[in-house]
């Protein structure tokens, strides 16, 4: 790119999409968002909408080896990879497991420790520039232990994390001493650990409000548009092909979560992004929690989201077309029923599925591609929501100014 472009389109109407398109407004770039649902219509909206720097970690885990890789085809298991022959699924589990290791984990760890550094102030960007929907303070954030060896599990990791160049901030709590601070935690919880510094939001709302915003700076957001390819016109800028009328700009940015690939590796991205799917559900427990629980041995996390009480855990690495596994739902349940008291389980509302778009080595891709008009931001795991708003800026930068900030070498989309 010799000139800032004055059209981008971007494909993906989600945080990490919208995100881009606010900071290119920023720079003066007119936008325009394709996305084939809407707004948050994807891993954007059922979430647990943590912005949690201490829990944000590479998903490729020693742990999860360690666990045993019969248990990842329990469909009880936290992390479910149902039997497949499918080849790219394979690969992509084949490079996933290479990076369960101590030395890799540090790796990644090291970059994730400069993101987490720099991820909320992102969202105080966003919130001076308009964006109306707030974040939260979770003062505390609480974890919820059956036992002290499984608490002591998570600090190990949190000594690994400092190890890494990140830091956490944590106070250890009794069972009766977490429990005085949240009552709806049942008798399964004997220990329990107070984080601080972090925040949650409701993700859906907080997605549609920076969806008004984009719009009230003059973007076009265009749902229901499925993208068949994007094309690389040279001096003449992209083409973007659609199921309607082609769309031309100057940059076009691939922002489409777990289907990144289908539109990606024309243009070199080679790297598998693969569905890391998650489950929630909606509950109305008898004392609502006013901050976020996470239940780290049972891989939960429960969000208090205003109009009730967001449930949601699992890894499942399967097509992100296929339909909600009732069998996960339930696991879910049998798992944090003895942690949660004052829950009508069975009264549960809003279960919804949605894919994670996860990468072999847990760093997104964020960046650009062989084309110098076509950009990607995608791969984020678990954390398009806390990295998202970072995300944007970061690639409107380079898009815009050639500004390449140092920690974007981890996630070339080339690499």
């Amino acid at each position: 790119m010799t000139s800032s472009p004055r059209h981008v389109v971007v494909i993906g109407a989600g945080m990490v999409g919208l995100s881009t398109a606010w900071h290119l407004q920023s720079d003066g770039v007119r936008v325009t968002v394709l996305d084939r649902s809407g707004v948050a219509a994807g891993s954007s909206w059922g979430n647990a909408g943590w912005l949690a720097p201490a829990l944000t970690l590479p998903l490729p885990d020693p742990a999860i080896l360690a666990s045993g890789v019969r248990d990842t085809l329990k469909s009880s298991s936290p992390v479910y990879v149902p039997f497949s022959a499918n080849p790219r699924l394979l690969r992509f589990l084949a490079g996933f497991a290479r990076h369960c290791t101590p030395t890799k984990w540090h790796s990644a760890m090291s970059v994730y420790s400069q993101i987490n550094r720099l991820g909320l102030a992102a969202f105080d960007e966003l919130a001076d520039g308009g964006v109306a929907e707030p974040t939260h303070e979770a003062q505390p954030f609480l974890a919820g232990f059956a036992t002290e060896a499984d608490r002591e599990t998570l600090v190990a990791e949190f000594r690994h994390v400092v190890e890494a160049g990140g830091a956490t901030d944590y106070d250890l709590l009794t069972g009766h001493e977490i429990k005085q601070l949240e009552p709806s935690l049942g008798d399964g919880v004997t220990s329990g650990l107070a984080l601080h510094g972090q925040r949650f939001i409701n993700p859906g709302r907080y997605v549609h409000s920076l969806a008004e915003s984009v719009r009230a700076r003059g973007g076009e957001i265009i749902g229901g548009v499925r993208v068949r390819d994007v094309k690389d016109l040279g001096s003449a800028g992209v083409e973007v092909l659609t199921d309607g009328a082609s769309v031309h700009a100057d940059t076009a940015v691939l922002a489409t979560g777990a289907w990144l690939g289908d539109l990606g590796r024309r243009h070199g991205v080679k790297k598998i992004v693969q569905a890391g799917r998650g489950y929630s559900f909606t509950v109305q427990p008898t004392h609502m929690p006013k901050n976020p629980v996470y239940f780290p041995s049972q891989r939960v996390a429960c969000t208090p989201l205003g109009d009730g009480f967001r449930v949601a855990g699992m890894m499942e690495f399967r097509s992100p077309e296929d339909p909600l596994d009732p069998r996960r739902v339930n696991a879910i349940i049998d798992a944090v029923r003895p942690m949660l008291t004052g829950v009508d389980w069975d009264a549960r509302t809003d279960e919804w599925v949605g894919s994670r778009p996860c990468t072999a080595d847990g760093l997104p891709l964020i960046g650009a591609t062989r084309s110098p008009r076509v950009f990607v931001s995608g791969g984020h795991g678990m954390w398009g929501i806390v990295l998202g708003p970072l995300s944007g800026r970061l690639l409107a930068q380079q898009i815009t100014r050639g500004e390449r900030h140092p920690l974007m070498q981890s996630f070339d989309p080339l690499r």
